[in-house]
C-alpha cells in the first residue's frame, strides 16, 4: 500500500490565507526527504465540533494510508485539549508520528527526543482526563446533595402514576399489584416513596406557614 505524509493546515476564517503554513510545511517535508505528501486544509474555527478535512485525514490514518502527520502547531490540530489528547492517543496507538514544525515536536522513533515528547503529551492528556473526571464527580455529588436522581428512570418510576391513581381509588397494595401485574414489593416501594415525598411536601408547607405567621 502506498503511504504518504499528511500535512494538516487550519485557519479560523474563510478570509485567512493558508499560504504561509503550507509553504513552510512543504519546505519542511522536502528538507526531511518526505516527497510524497497530501494536504488536508480546513478553514474553520478551532471550536467547531466537526472539521471535514481533519475528519477525512483521520479516516485515511485509520485506513493505513498515512505514514506521519505534519502540522504547524498543536493548536492547529485539536478542537480542544481533550480532542487533541484523543487524537494523540490514537496516533500513538497506530504508530503514526506527529510532527509540529514550529514547536520542535517530532514523536517519530528516529528522533532521539521523540519518546520523551510523546510521554509528555501522554502525561498532559492523562492530567486533562483526571481533571474532567474530577469535575464530573464533583458535579454528580452536588446533584445528589440537591436530591436529584441520577441515571435512567427505573421501571417503577414509569408505573408510579398508575400505582398512585389506583391507591387514590382505595385499592390496597395486593389489589394494585394484581391490577397492574406488578410484584407486590414493587407496588409497596412506589407507595412508600410517594408517602415520603408527600410527607416532605407537608413539612415544607408547615414551615412556610410558620414563617408567614412570624
Amino acid at each position: 500500500m502506498n503511504v504518504y505524509t499528511a500535512i494538516y493546515i487550519r485557519v479560523s476564517t474563510q478570509d485567512q490565507r493558508t499560504d504561509s503554513q503550507l509553504g513552510e510545511l512543504k519546505r519542511y517535508c522536502q528538507q526531511r526527504g518526505w516527497k510524497k505528501v497530501q494536504v488536508f486544509q480546513d478553514k474553520i474555527s478551532g471550536a467547531k465540533s466537526t472539521r471535514p478535512e481533519l475528519d477525512r485525514m483521520v479516516k485515511e490514518i485509520r485506513a493505513g494510508r498515512v505514514e506521519r502527520v505534519v502540522a504547524y502547531k498543536l493548536d492547529r490540530l485539536g478542537r480542544s485539549i481533550t480532542h487533541l489528547c484523543l487524537l494523540t492517543d490514537e496516533l500513538a496507538r497506530l504508530g503514526i508520528p506527529l510532527v509540529c514544525s514550529s514547536q520542535g515536536i517530532d514523536t517519530s522513533g528516529s528522533n532521539p527526543a521523540g519518546k520523551f515528547q510523546l510521554d509528555v503529551l501522554k502525561a498532559v492528556c492523562e492530567f486533562e482526563r483526571n481533571l474532567i473526571r474530577d469535575r464530573v464527580n464533583v458535579g454528580l455529588a452536588a446533584a445528589k446533595a440537591r436530591g436529584i436522581r441520577l441515571g435512567r428512570p427505573s421501571t417503577l418510576d414509569k408505573r408510579a402514576g398508575e400505582v398512585i391513581a389506583l391507591k387514590k381509588r382505595g385499592l390496597g397494595v395486593r389489589a394494585i399489584a394484581r391490577e397492574l401485574e406488578m410484584p407486590v414489593s414493587s407496588v409497596h416501594s412506589v407507595i412508600k416513596q410517594s408517602d415520603k415525598i408527600q410527607s416532605q411536601d407537608n413539612s415544607s408547607r408547615v414551615a412556610r406557614l410558620r414563617l408567614r405567621r412570624k
